[in-house]
């Protein structure tokens, strides 16, 4: 058997999805990048994702109580990174990045136009974890983009060639 090396406890699975998610309202909104998200239940459906309390975002996800995860792809892939590495305190991440806002149908926050998929949810719990914080939300409503759709109205993941992140990298998955 190979010798396997002693990692941290902070790596564990990898890759993740490299979403970005928006949250606020239509008068004051913002995007964040997140990789810890993913669904919990399918009856009802639900899913979550975690933040730090620091972040920008944070209060207004509190305070609304929604948010959307925006999936992300190699098109907007320079986009989702650096909507990560910057604060939405500083910079008008719609205006620096180019993406397109659309209004939200289910909750007040938009989602991103140039995201294949883009899933509406409303938090029904908040969990504090130590570092971040888990917001365990219901999906209200699922927006795909009709080229990735079939006749039959399966939508096809491959088309989108989604991006994940790991260990400081982006790979895109076809």
């Amino acid at each position: 058997m190979d010798k396997k090396r002693n990692l941290r406890p902070g790596t564990m699975l990898y890759p993740l999805p490299a979403v970005i998610v928006t949250c606020g309202t239509a008068d004051k909104s913002n995007m964040l990048t997140v990789s810890w998200t993913g669904t919990l239940c399918s009856d009802p459906a639900m899913c979550y994702i975690s933040v730090r309390p620091g972040r920008f975002s944070y209060p207004m996800i509190k305070e609304q109580m929604e948010f959307t995860i925006n999936l992300t792809t190699e098109e907007i892939a320079a986009a989702t990174d650096w909507i990560g590495v910057r604060s939405g305190a500083d910079y008008d991440k719609w205006k620096e990045t180019g993406l397109t806002p659309v209004p939200g149908v289910k909750v007040a926050c938009p989602s991103i136009a140039e995201s294949p998929v883009n899933i509406e949810c409303r938090v029904v719990q908040t969990m504090p974890l130590g570092s971040h914080c888990m917001f365990l939300a219901k999906v209200e409503a699922v927006h795909a983009g009709e080229e990735y759709m079939d006749g039959k109205h399966k939508f096809h993941l491959e088309k989108a060639e989604p991006v994940v992140y790991s260990h400081g990298a982006y790979y895109v998955c076809g």
